[in-house]
């Protein structure tokens, strides 16, 4: 019986576990807003090209250093898409991350980093992005074969944003399930433990955003992507909308 047990859930492992290429051609680093434990291969790069309210449009390339080794800088403003001043972010943001352990099909990848790229509005007054920058961060995920493929991602994260006092830790988790080879579905929850004092944006409740990924050309995306779902701001109390192009090549 124990021998039946034990080949059954070998069994199941091997059908259900590892599936590090997430049936794509595109590794995913990020979900919306949180990274993934995912990291470029080496030389290979990433652009990507995000549309957000305002007229904001925030551009970012990585490059793959090693096949655990990515770098990337990021840039942008509000206003760039409309009439009138440009108003830029006051610095490139800078994204370094390292993968430490590789999925197994007992274990989730772990990978380290440090992003200091916000989204949304730089406030001057505040010293922030509306929704921080993640900071130092530590990810895991794990990828499986379920009626297609599915991944799950959580992890901490350290802001150095703290200019309104909140200093504690966060945490953030999401996923993402393909519906067929070409569409996918993502969802992510960031419980903005470090948003929710009497100085911060967030209201206590966290920022949940989802949306789709449309893969049309094996290394070209589009994501549609629904945020603030929970409507956690203080001075903006709804959801908004956003659009990211994405693109993954070898050199």
């Amino acid at each position: 019986m124990a021998k039946r047990i034990l080949f059954t859930l070998t069994t199941l492992l091997l059908i259900c576990g590892l599936n590090p290429a997430f049936g794509q051609q595109m590794q995913p680093t990020m979900l919306i807003d949180t990274p993934t434990a995912g990291t470029l291969d080496r030389g290979s790069y990433d652009v990507g090209l995000r549309l957000y309210a305002n007229g904001g449009v925030l551009g970012d390339i990585s490059v793959g250093l090693s096949s655990r080794l990515m770098f990337g800088i990021s840039f942008g403003g509000e206003n760039i898409i409309g009439e009138g001043d440009i108003h830029w972010n006051p610095n490139p943001g800078i994204h370094l991350r390292y993968r430490m352990i590789d999925e197994t099909i007992a274990l989730p990848a772990f990978t380290v980093g440090f992003n200091s790229q916000g989204y949304g509005a730089y406030l001057k007054s505040a010293k922030r992005y509306t929704v921080k920058s993640r900071g130092f961060f530590l990810v895991a995920s794990k990828n499986y074969a379920f009626l297609g493929d599915l991944s799950f991602h959580g992890g901490v994260n350290y802001s150095l944003e703290k200019g309104d006092g909140d200093t504690d830790l966060n945490f953030f988790t999401g996923l993402m399930k393909s519906l067929n080879p070409d569409l996918w579905f993502i969802a992510e929850y960031d419980f903005a433990i470090n948003d929710n004092n009497d100085n911060s944006l967030g209201s206590g409740k966290g920022y949940l955003n989802a949306g789709f990924r449309w893969i049309f050309a094996k290394r070209l995306f589009v994501e549609f992507v629904l945020k603030n779902i929970l409507e956690n701001k203080k001075n903006i109390p709804y959801a908004n909308r956003e659009i990211k192009i994405g693109y993954q090549e070898h050199f």
